[in-house]
């Protein structure tokens, strides 16, 4: 692709101010200068097809107009106040996202990102349960706080031992590469129950809180059965230890088949906290909790938010959840899905570095190995991600190795632009392999 050394320039500006730990993709960064529909174009005029959407945070579509619109209306009338006014846009975000929370008697604490909103629900479960004790997922990500790395159990996104409250990592969703792969799906839910049982036999009795991906992020993509977190529920109410759903990154029909990842799992109730951020906003920082009345109230002392729910974050947030609806996008999710994954598992027959394809919906991850050894493969993950780069595609990567693309792009995706996408993905790892 053509270059004119703009990226250059502003590269080595951004490593003479920023920390060098703030990642960027690719040998050469590129500035991502305007988008529309699923389209980006980089300051040296390159287009690609997002099929990332600034880590699954364009829900909807680059530059949608209902949202544009919005957000300069209430720009032009007031940019902030804060929760101690009344804030209308934050109230009716409120009240559409408790109908559709799926929570008994819901109530909702707008945040400025996932990371904030998880710290929240962390926050609430544990004071609502007197503990510090705090169970979560091997290779779980729940964002870059003091106390949401305290529950990260991905070493790379880890930087610390120190935490604020007393972590204990159960199985649940990565089996590639562990004892458990080989297990069938109701085979798998029986040993990580086990686990979790085993597991709370050696802790102090009065646990807080399980916090789970429904499916994991950062971790790669990684999928658990449907199921399994019905039956953690069920072993976690016997111990009425609180279940916290982290949705930043599964929410808003994603998944395709439902509306919140923890839906996929049916049982008998929902979970008793959820977090939610990313895709709502559409590019504008916004996160937030839903809790019933019960847990959310249990708070005794006075707090507020500066940002969270902002006139102008909520009236953006209110338009791109309206429009969601009005097109069906979480069907679009699913049909297109579809496709993009069967154009995947087609090509997964005659590469061998594709050591594994999974997700569902939007949300789709395709893991590398090595073929003669079975070894994760972040080198060649590095290598795919510059090729799509080169073809006019923006992907991601993630997994506990590094070795995993995270494909997630906008909801509103074309049948047409799946497939011209996954054409490029799947030269990008031919050529990876060669």
């Amino acid at each position: 692709m053509a270059g004119t050394g703009v990226h250059t320039e502003l590269a080595k500006r951004r490593r003479a101010v920023l920390p060098d730990w703030v990642a960027t993709y690719y040998d050469e960064p590129i500035e991502i200068e305007r988008g529309e529909g699923r389209h980006v174009w980089d300051a040296e005029g390159n287009r690609y097809l997002d099929f990332f959407g600034g880590i699954l945070t364009t829900m909807t579509e680059h530059a949608l107009p209902a949202v544009t619109a919005a957000v300069s209306e209430q720009a032009g009338r007031i940019l902030h106040s804060s929760t101690l006014y009344l804030n209308r846009p934050m109230i009716e975000l409120g009240e559409r996202v408790a109908e559709l929370s799926g929570i008994e008697d819901p109530r909702v604490f707008f945040t400025s990102s996932g990371t904030e909103a998880n710290d929240t629900a962390l926050l609430l479960a544990t004071g609502y349960r007197g503990s510090n004790q705090v169970l979560a997922l091997r290779n779980s990500y729940h964002g870059r706080s003091f106390s949401a790395l305290a529950i990260t159990g991905n070493r790379a996104w880890s930087p610390t031992s120190l935490s604020p409250v007393q972590t204990a990592y159960v199985h649940g969703s990565r089996r590639r590469g562990t004892k458990l792969a080989e297990l069938s799906d109701e085979a798998f839910i029986d040993a990580c129950a086990e686990d979790l049982e085993d597991v709370l036999g050696q802790l102090h009795g009065n646990v807080a809180c399980l916090i789970a991906e429904p499916i994991q992020g950062v971790g790669g993509f990684a999928v658990p059965p449907d199921g399994l977190f019905a039956r953690f529920k069920e072993i976690l109410d016997r111990y009425g230890i609180l279940w916290i759903s982290d949705e930043v990154q599964t929410g808003w029909g994603r998944t395709g088949e439902h509306f919140w990842g923890w839906q996929a799992h049916g049982g008998s109730g929902s979970p008793d906290l959820m977090t939610f951020a990313k895709g709502l906003g559409n590019g504008m920082s916004i996160g937030g909790v839903v809790a019933s009345a019960e847990i959310m109230n249990s708070i005794e002392v006075s707090s507020l938010s500066t940002f969270g729910g902002s006139p102008v974050t909520t009236a953006g947030a209110l338009a791109n959840l309206d429009h969601l609806l009005a097109h069906d996008l979480q069907g679009n999710a699913l049909r297109v899905g579809s496709v993009l994954r069967g154009e995947l598992e087609k090509a997964r027959e005659r590469l061998p570095i594709v050591a594994d394809v999974r997700g569902k919906g939007l949300m789709l991850g395709v893991e590398l190995a090595r073929p003669d050894t079975g070894a994760p493969d972040p080198a060649a993950a590095t290598r795919v991600l510059e090729e799509t780069r080169r073809g006019g595609l923006l992907i991601g990567k993630g997994g506990l190795d590094n070795n995993v693309l995270r494909i997630a792009p906008p909801l509103s995706l074309t049948e047409q632009e799946a497939r011209d996408g996954g054409a490029v993905l799947v030269d990008a790892l031919a050529r990876a392999q060669e």
